[in-house]
């Protein structure tokens, strides 16, 4: 499938699949939609909210590293201690990681080694990056995802489902329920009425949000 980078609305950078017409990430900024749902929405929310003294985090897509890194950087901010998992069937090929502008745009450039380090490290191991933060890459399909109750926040940021709706059913929300201790939390960009519905269907309580810029609105799940 032809990849190309492409620069989305707020200046940083995304991967485009030209067959699908599907990005990573929104084409209206791909930094300030991971800050409003995941970072925002997700992380900030379940820390206020529950408060772990470890919040631990399953990743649906860990793609660029995107998501990752500025969870990094926010708990690093705010001195919150993070377990990362990040799932991912086909890892981005680091000649293209290489032209990604996010150390740049977020102004990262003393962290540089870390974003670094979360594409180097060996998938399948944890990796200590720092005293607070955790990272474990797993390459495996979303539908293999067999965790039970282990997470108090789950990122889901597969494609969408014009392009894979297998990604969006009954099954993998049921798969992302049980993975999620009692109060945990999901947020994704999505907002579709056939996602919702899915996850109410598997004992979710969702909520329709603001979403990030560019899209209407988005979803947040509690189990």
């Amino acid at each position: 499938m032809k990849r190309k980078i492409i620069t989305t609305g707020d200046g940083s950078t995304t991967i485009h699949l030209e067959d699908w017409n599907e990005q990573y990430h929104s084409t209206h900024g791909a930094i300030q939609e991971a800050e409003h749902v995941f970072i925002k929405t997700g992380l900030h929310h379940t820390k206020n909210t529950f408060n772990p003294e470890q919040i631990h985090i399953l990743e649906i897509g860990f793609g660029t590293g995107l998501n990752a890194f500025m969870t990094y950087l926010e708990a690093k901010k705010h001195n919150f201690s993070i377990n990362y998992i990040g799932v991912e069937a086909y890892p981005v090929a680091s000649a293209e990681i290489s032209q990604l502008n996010y150390i740049s745009e977020l102004k990262a450039a003393t962290e540089a080694s870390i974003f670094d380090s979360m594409h180097a490290c060996d998938w399948e191991t944890k990796k200590v990056l720092t005293e607070d933060f955790n990272l474990t890459k797993r390459q495996q399909f979303f539908d293999q995802i067999n965790d039970q109750e282990a997470f108090n926040l789950i990122y889901f940021d597969a494609f969408g489902a014009r392009v894979q709706p297998e990604l969006w059913t009954v099954d993998i929300f049921q798969k992302m329920y049980n993975a999620l201790q009692n109060n945990g939390v999901l947020v994704t960009y999505a907002a579709k009425g056939s996602v919702r519905r899915a996850m109410q269907e598997v004992g979710f309580q969702v909520e329709r949000l603001p979403g990030p810029p560019g899209k209407r609105e988005m979803l947040r799940a509690t189990k």
